[in-house]
């Protein structure tokens, strides 16, 4: 085999696994073994880019992974990754593969990258298999998680309102299979104008009282956004009750209100990350910061305004999205962008059946934690502008065998609109009982007709008319008579019949709305916690001063509450001036900007200065200029 390389290539190829050599800044397949090229029937790939070679897995992670390793010669492992791979016939198939891509090198340059992998479809599907029918592992997943789903499922909107010329959609993942529940919450709420008003918040903490505070919050903006309250009207009625429950201290809050007809969006970022723009060209841009201040912190909310194109996509999100370990704040906010343009352009998983919010709320969680695993509680809304599908207006026969084209048609269009399959069959049901009742009274005479009129108001709400000449006709009590109307009425929220000497009207109105997702990516990617960090500690700077600190190491849950005591202890409880050196910080949590703040509200009572500092870039620095305890730089 030494003497003849055509027997060594042959050995390579017949290696039972996945193999691809690429060689060169373009990574041109210089071969694949004969396990992968089964893997991707029918494609063209000596001298090809890999990336054209792959090209139905670009928004999937696998391409730029090879690109990485190229570029930093660090190589990438992988366990149990989905990929979506197109076959020759176009036809989508699910796989999941254990890999590792490392870099190629001959006489100490680097020549190329080689991925090595396994395709662990079988084992993961008998996985997932012997789950389903252990019923120990079905215990032992409903007793860690019952009590997270029964909560966050109270607390979280039931739904989200189906809306003209908007789209909207929305997740939830809790950190840890065994956490208790969290602080953040989504909501959606169409107000009296035709706007929505958009909110996505984050309390401090984990566990019960978090998520009490957090529903308390949610009714306090709920029920001004319904009212009518602007933006800033809103934000002062939450920040009254933050003010008086310690528990809701720096809470953070993006607020957005969007005319779905004319585009116009007005918001404020109370010290919350700034909202995701996606255009329909795949185009992103995160909209400016307004400088607002968390919640009970004693500051304002300034509002900006800006302007939704059609079709396009804004999201709002909670910071555990960003702050995933191994993760800078900068980086993880142009992933974010990356990965959840590729979701809403269908680029990524194969979803054809889910609209571009629902890919962006699910396949961008899922495809950014599989990666880099998540330590917080991650929420996701999302809004689209669509076009306006108008109102449905038929006029048929007063003949029974008119009716079932009428429910078809009727359910077309709520399909249009974007009603859930429970809506449709609830609406198809009611209406269906008040055209055969309309028919009924019309009579059969070929020049009586029934109307049916049908409309999806801004607050989400179907509203139906069904009109015949007929005469009335009171409902008797007869065996298997007289029950449509009952049996409509119990299906939709309101139902009202008029009749005069020149017919009768049959009105009814429904609330749309589609479900949230509390989603559950165990097989996604793993859940871990940061490592590798140094240790949390005060030290003081040179001189021996204790007021001129610098602080080190994670300040989060764990260690706020020291950071604070200490802090205080050294200012004697903000009567003398300080100076805190944030930027050996490597993690800045919520809980770690609620004791900031409560240190500045100390020294501020007392009138004594402290100066919070950060290096630029750093990750206090960029949480810092968020909830307005730093200027943005």
């Amino acid at each position: 085999m030494v003497d003849d390389p055509s027997l060594v290539l042959a050995a390579v190829d017949q290696v039972p696994f996945i193999l691809a050599v690429c060689e060169g800044p373009d990574l041109r397949v210089l071969t694949l073994s004969a396990a992968t090229r089964s893997v991707l029937a029918g494609r063209e790939f000596s001298g090809r880019p890999i990336g054209e070679v792959l090209s139905d897995l670009a928004g999937q992670q696998f391409v730029d992974a090879y690109h990485d390793v190229y570029r930093t010669g660090e190589p990438i492992n992988g366990r149990e990754w989905r990929a979506h791979i197109t076959a020759p016939d176009g036809s989508v198939h699910e796989m999941f593969a254990n890999f590792t891509i490392a870099p190629w090198t001959v006489g100490g340059e680097r020549r190329g990258v080689i991925g090595i992998g396994f395709d662990v479809t079988e084992a993961v599907r008998q996985r997932q298999a012997a789950a389903e029918r252990t019923a120990h592992l079905e215990r032992r997943y409903a007793e860690s998680r019952e009590v997270i789903t029964a909560l966050q499922r109270e607390l979280l909107p039931a739904g989200l309102p189906v809306l003209p010329g908007a789209q909207l959609a929305a997740s939830y993942l809790v950190a840890e299979v065994d956490t208790a529940a969290g602080g953040d919450w989504f909501d959606a709420v169409a107000q009296r104008d035709g706007r929505i008003a958009l909110i996505v918040g984050d309390v401090v903490g984990h566990g019960v009282t978090a998520s009490g505070v957090m529903g308390q919050l949610r009714a306090v903006l709920q029920d001004r956004l319904e009212e009518g309250a602007g933006i800033v009207e809103a934000l002062t009625a939450a920040d009254r009750f933050a003010a008086r429950a310690p528990a809701a201290h720096a809470t953070t809050v993006a607020l957005v209100v969007l005319d779905p007809v004319s585009g116009e969006v007005a918001y404020c970022t109370a010290g919350h990350p700034a909202p995701l723009v996606i255009g329909p060209a795949g185009t992103t841009r995160y909209l400016p910061l307004t400088d607002g201040a968390p919640l009970g912190t004693g500051g304002a909310f300034p509002v900006r305004h800006d302007n939704l194109g059609p079709g396009d996509l804004l999201l709002l999100y909670s910071d555990g999205i960003l702050e995933r370990p191994g993760r800078d704040h900068l980086s993880s906010a142009a992933e974010l962008a990356q990965v959840a343009a590729d979701s809403a352009a269908g680029r990524a998983l194969h979803e054809p059946a889910a609209t571009p919010v629902e890919r962006v709320c699910s396949q961008t969680v899922e495809l950014l934690v599989r990666a880099a695993g998540h330590t917080d509680d991650i929420t996701l809304l999302a809004v689209q502008r669509v076009p306006v599908v108008a109102d449905l207006a038929l006029e048929l026969p007063a003949q029974p065998g008119e009716l079932r084209a009428a429910r078809q048609r009727l359910g077309e269009w709520l399909g249009q609109i974007g009603a859930t399959g429970e809506d449709t069959f609830a609406l198809q049901h009611a209406v269906g009982e008040l055209l055969a009742n309309a028919v009924e009274h019309a009579g059969t005479a070929p020049e009586v007709a029934v109307t049916l009129d049908a409309t999806l108001n801004p607050a989400g709400v179907v509203m139906v008319s069904v009109t015949d000449g007929g005469q009335w006709q009171e409902p008797q009590r007869q065996v298997n008579r007289g029950r449509g109307l009952a049996m409509a009425a119990q299906l939709v929220s309101r139902l009202k019949v008029d009749h005069d000497a020149t017919g009768t009207v049959a009105r009814l109105a429904k609330p749309l709305s589609r479900p949230a997702r509390l989603l559950d990516l165990s097989t996604a990617g793993p859940v871990v916690a940061a490592d590798g960090e140094p240790p949390f500690r005060i030290v003081e700077q040179a001189g021996g001063d204790e007021t001129r600190v610098r602080v080190e190491g994670p300040l989060d849950l764990t260690t706020a509450a020291l950071a604070r005591r200490e802090l205080l202890r050294r200012s004697r409880g903000g009567t003398i001036p300080m100076t805190v050196d944030l930027s050996g910080v490597t993690h800045l949590s919520s809980a770690g900007v609620s004791a900031l703040h409560h240190i500045a509200g100390q020294h501020a009572t007392q009138d004594a200065p402290l100066v919070l500092d950060a290096a630029p870039g750093t990750p206090a620095q960029v949480i810092l200029a968020l909830v307005a305890l730093l200027p943005a730089r």
